[in-house]
């Protein structure tokens, strides 16, 4: 019977599911909480970053008469023009560009760091982007890497250097982090944080609850049943016998009547 009693795991989703309704105002809490320190991360931790992108259209011989079998080659060689962009000459000149043109100095690791080389699905658009706590860096980087990058693609295909679709331009709103993000994911977070501790309180406690429990785990039947009463139940049972004696005390005769 014991055995059984151990072996036996079974958890009432009715009443599982009123547990969690009656503790819906520590849920409600636990993901406000969640939420707003997950704010307060993206507010006081977090250092914002920006984010620039320049785009280069390749073609493998982009003059007035384009084939077909150009644009294929071209579609082709997009993910090794991607490992040109990441190169070392390419990086190099990059960094002796920014500092003849602004500067400002830096090194092949700071760029290596900052940067992404990406390609658009199904196009010849290499989409270079450069991620820095300071947008005008970014910016620069982006920039650098994408003309750097078109004039070493020209030395290595003997050919025109791609075409530039779009400059990076100095944006002025953070790429990171996301608020409204990261402060739902910190709601949620709270919230099943919560939910989860009731459920495994719900289902670690083996204590018997009800005269079905009495007769399931033990194998016996129920005599009598004692009624759990609050603490505010039992003042006003109190109360309501303390007037009653006070009233016998005053009419003895009605009481005995009664």
């Amino acid at each position: 019977m014991e055995k059984n009693y151990e072996d036996e795991i079974e958890i009432d989703l009715k009443e599982l599911l009123l547990v969690l309704v009656k503790k819906w105002w520590l849920i409600t809490i636990s993901a406000m909480l969640g939420g707003a320190a997950a704010f307060s991360i993206c507010v006081w931790v977090l250092t914002p970053k920006y984010e620039s992108k320049a785009m280069l259209y390749l073609l493998s011989n982009p003059t007035n008469q384009t084939s077909l079998a150009d644009i294929q080659v071209g579609t082709e060689l997009t993910a090794d023009f991607e490992v040109i962009a990441r190169s070392k000459p390419v990086l190099d000149g990059a960094i002796k560009r920014i500092e003849e043109e602004h500067g400002t100095k830096f090194t092949r690791s700071d760029i290596e760091n900052m940067l992404n080389v990406s390609n658009y699905s199904g196009t010849r658009i290499l989409v270079i982007t450069a991620v820095s706590e300071d947008a005008i860096h970014a910016c620069m980087v982006a920039n650098a890497v994408a003309e750097e990058t078109a004039e070493r693609m020209a030395e290595i295909t003997k050919s025109l250097p791609p075409t530039t679709v779009e400059e990076a331009e100095v944006s002025y709103t953070p790429s990171s982090p996301n608020f409204i993000k990261n402060t739902a994911i910190g709601f949620i977070l709270g919230l099943l944080a919560a939910s989860a501790v009731f459920v495994l309180r719900f289902v670690m406690n083996d204590n018997i609850k009800t005269e079905e429990d009495v007769e399931k785990y033990l194998g016996l039947s129920t005599l009598v049943v004692v009624p759990y009463m609050k603490d505010r139940d039992k003042k006003v049972l109190k109360s309501k016998n303390a007037l009653n004696d006070n009233n016998m005390r005053k009419h003895p005769k009605r009481g005995m009547r009664e």
